[in-house]
């Protein structure tokens, strides 16, 4: 997924897609930009699980074409458009509902000097919150 974000948010489609989507949003206003690409993500991106038995990520600019992936492939398009835009991300694998494995990824992204917020694209949920089934510690792995 990092490597993912490492080469698609300089990708002419995303970072295209990127500025077009904050094109209305006032300059400077960071939390905006982020919440524009978040909802963008979020209700225009339909959540499919895998194939059956198989565990696959999507290029960014196939999910973006297909308009339909899982928590990881809506994940790895969100991030590489906020990447584009200057918004620093990070990746938080968790258990939920108790199971030994992890299960689930979201995102957050730095707004200003050390705040992360959240960012839940599976879920009809706002900006900055997270699962409340979240059960076991999350791994944050930086695209950087």
């Amino acid at each position: 997924m990092g490597r993912l974000v490492r080469e698609y948010r300089a990708n002419p489609t995303i970072y295209g897609l990127a500025r077009s989507l904050i094109q209305k949003v006032p300059q400077k206003s960071w939390r905006g930009e982020v919440d524009q690409m978040f909802y963008f993500v979020r209700d225009d991106i339909r959540y499919v699980k895998d194939p059956v038995g198989a565990e696959a990520v999507q290029l960014p600019t196939i999910t973006l074409s297909i308009k339909s992936g899982d928590c990881d492939d809506k994940v790895t398009l969100l991030s590489s458009l906020l990447e584009s835009a200057g918004h620093p991300t990070r990746f938080c694998a968790v258990k939920v509902d108790g199971k030994d494995r992890y299960s689930h990824v979201f995102l957050q992204t730095k707004i200003g000097k050390s705040w992360w917020v959240s960012l839940e694209t599976t879920e009809p949920w706002p900006s900055g919150k997270q699962s409340p089934r979240i059960s076991g510690k999350m791994l944050v792995f930086y695209p950087r």
